[in-house]
């Protein structure tokens, strides 16, 4: 009996398996899509689809046609995420269709009925999604902005458009609220032009200005109030500020003179799900106003009306990836190609906003004098002569007045304290000469972090026994003294008063109105309730003495920014900055001036050729690749090539920055300037360079910056 069970059961399963694969033969409809859709009907109509692939390498940087399948025909439609197939060779046609290659995604551009491709094409893998994210005024601005930072479009749309979420595309969003009544101007009236500005902007007008914003909190209404105007006249607008706190404040001024409902915040911090869907409700029209960091730039706001950035000069605006666009290059590209109003703001001014005034593209929208010194605070300044001198800062680094200003402040209310680098002691300095403490076997930079044995930043050796070349004594100072250490210093000088710090690893947002300490690094400051009493600014001569070329303008915009969250000269408002009181920072400073600060350095600019008044590239690389590009770039005949010059080697395991050559090799830089009007060309050029070099050879190490924030 055994063995007749046995023998059914060998002869059943064959049986079995022969059936299922007859009956997926018959079957006339796959159960899964098929990967080349081999064999299906193409769409009756606009058979073609053309497709930017997610592929960022510039020899990619073009469209590529798909043929449509029926069954895709009422999906695909231009603005949708695709999935097609890339990278099959010409020998890979089957039926009169090319097969193979990896799946990838992209965006549906364009339906057509022919393709300027004469082979044989293959099909669409797949619609990911039916829902038009990619508009033409997007894909044109994108365009824009690839062609001017010599990149590529995909590169573009990565930074552009935001990772899909299905629960968020699935959920309708909000009907849209009727333009709002015309806000009141408010703060507004304070400066010369301001209600005219709001007037022309209720009207439908498409202002353009530079305003240097007066002190104190009032600038994220001042925003709110012209995104007001704006909604009022049946357009849209759109406000990108540099980090989420600053995008918090002017989230809540919105709210509270709009309401509920009219705007979108586009912020990292709220989570990709909840961020699209947000971005959808801006693409749906649902919301016509959107506030957001450095991405919202590109927001698809229906009919923009306003683009507003707030404190162009901060680095936050630069992005780090590829082809690293700054935030206010693209909105003032949106202004041109969308024929709206545009408004940079802050309460320092850059050199590049100096120029748009200078220019006559954009109108300076200040106030007058007499408001400037009933909301600036009173500034005071100490040099380094006085402050060697001082036995108080050489007790504790902080001269006489500072003790005084800090002493008086704690009486009223919180006291400010900004130094300019995080940490714990990063450089040491003969405390008697203030000579740089140096390793006498490499010359590096000795460091004592954490208190620990003295040892150099670049070989790791101790020295134990370390004495200055110049005057011989073995005391050492911090040179430059971190937030860490100078809210241990003052701690202990006033015991009764708590101190607070905020940085890096944890940045407040607001503090209390009570007397306390607020010990912070630039760019970290919180608001304090009723503003600061006082303010110290110390190490001035730390910022100021950084090799670059916006020094004096970055020192002074972080000045400006600490000094601005301070009570008014009328309410007992003081600030102390420690560097020396002759330099042209500090007394733009002083004068509360940062527009003539902007216009001179525009005016030394121009004599020297520097940016903005030039355009720029750097070209950055192995010596043997960048000496290759450039000699193969048609550069423009007025081109002038500075450099190159090599590069500091960063060490294995050691912090990197973005753009820092691979730990361990040596990278030279060169610096490419073109006179204004040559800037498109240049872009060209470069981008058709590195273009050709990929496609001979495969990976290329160089690297194009167009623009660079930071050229030394």
């Amino acid at each position: 009996m055994s063995s007749e069970k046995e023998n059914p059961g060998e002869t059943a399963e064959p049986e079995q398996l022969a059936l299922i694969r007859e009956t997926v033969r018959q079957a006339k409809v796959p159960r899964a899509k098929p990967r080349t859709w081999r064999g299906a009907a193409l769409a009756k109509e606009l058979p073609v689809a053309r497709v930017v692939v997610n592929k960022g390498s510039l020899h990619l940087d073009q469209f590529f046609d798909y043929a449509v399948p029926e069954e895709l025909d009422e999906a695909a439609q231009p603005g949708v995420r695709v999935r097609v197939r890339f990278g099959a060779g010409a020998h890979q046609v089957k039926n009169g269709r090319r097969e193979g290659g990896r799946l990838i995604d992209g965006f549906l551009v364009e339906r057509r009925a022919t393709s300027d491709y004469s082979g044989p094409l293959a099909a669409l893998a797949d619609v990911v999604s039916p829902e038009p994210v990619l508009g033409p005024d997007l894909l044109g601005l994108a365009r824009a902005v690839a062609d001017r930072y010599a990149g590529s479009l995909a590169d573009v749309l990565q930074l552009a458009v935001p990772p899909r979420s299905a629960r968020a595309e699935g959920r309708p969003s909000p009907e849209p609220l009727p333009p709002p009544a015309v806000p009141e101007p408010g703060s507004w009236a304070r400066y010369e032009r301001g209600p005219a500005f709001l007037d022309s902007l209720a009207r439908g007008g498409t202002p353009r200005a530079v305003w240097n914003a007066l002190p104190g909190p009032h600038w994220a209404e001042e925003i709110a109030r012209a995104v007001g105007a704006t909604l009022a006249s049946g357009r849209g607008a759109l406000v990108v500020v540099p980090d989420g706190r600053a995008a918090g404040r002017v989230d809540a001024a919105l709210t509270s003179v709009l309401g509920e409902g009219r705007h979108a915040l586009l912020t990292a911090d709220a989570g990709p799900e909840k961020r699209y869907a947000q971005w959808l409700a801006v693409r749906r029209g649902a919301v016509r106003a959107v506030v957001g960091t450095r991405a919202a730039m590109f927001a698809p706001v229906q009919d923009l009306g306003l683009v507003v950035i707030w404190d162009d000069g901060d680095g936050s605006h630069s992005e780090p990836h590829a082809p690293q666009p700054h935030a206010r290059e693209v909105l003032l590209l949106r202004a041109a190609h969308d024929r709206c109003a545009f408004l940079l703001g802050g309460t320092g001014c850059t050199v590049e906003a100096a120029q748009l005034v200078e220019s006559g593209w954009a109108k300076a929208l200040l106030a007058g004098r007499e408001q400037v010194r009933r909301a600036a605070p009173l500034i005071r300044t100490v040099g380094d002569g006085e402050l060697a001198r001082d036995e108080a800062a050489r007790a504790a680094r902080l001269p006489s007045l500072a003790w005084q200003t800090v002493r008086e402040g704690l009486r009223t209310g919180p006291v400010l304290v900004q130094v300019p680098r995080r940490g714990y002691v990063p450089r040491l300095a003969c405390e008697r000469c203030r000579t740089p403490a140096r390793c006498r076997h490499c010359a590096g930079p000795l460091e004592a972090p954490e208190q620990q044995e003295l040892h150099c930043g670049w070989c790791g050796r101790g020295a134990s026994d370390w004495h200055c070349a110049e005057c011989g004594s073995t005391r050492l100072r911090a040179q430059v003294v971190g937030a860490r250490r100078t809210a241990e210093e003052l701690g202990r000088a006033f015991p009764a008063v708590p101190v607070r710090t905020s940085g890096r690893d944890h940045i407040l947002d607001t503090v209390p109105g009570r007397p306390a300490l607020v010990v912070c690094t630039p760019g970290a400051e919180p608001v304090a309730e009723g503003g600061y009493a006082a303010a110290l600014l110390l190490d001035g001569w730390a910022m100021l003495g950084r090799p670059d070329l916006r020094a004096g303008e970055e020192a002074l915009r972080r000045w400006i920014d600490a000094a601005s969250l301070v009570r008014g000269q009328p309410a007992g408002g003081t600030v102390v900055v420690v560097a020396e009181p002759t330099l042209r920072p500090v007394q733009a400073l002083v004068r509360w001036d940062p527009v003539g600060h902007a216009q001179r350095e525009l005016a030394e600019r121009a004599e020297l050729g520097f940016p903005p008044v030039s355009r720029m590239a750097a070209v950055t690389g192995p010596p043997e690749a960048v000496e290759g590009l450039l000699a193969s770039a048609g550069l423009p005949a007025d081109a002038e090539v500075l450099g190159p010059v090599p590069l500091p080697v960063v060490r294995p395991g050691g912090p990197r920055r973005p753009g820092d050559p691979p730990p361990g090799e040596q990278w030279e830089r060169a610096l490419v300037r073109v006179p204004p009007g040559s800037g498109a060309a240049l872009a060209t050029a470069l981008k058709q360079a590195r273009a050709a070099r990929m496609t001979r050879g495969g990976g290329d190490p160089v690297r194009i910056r167009v623009d660079p924030p930071d050229i030394g």
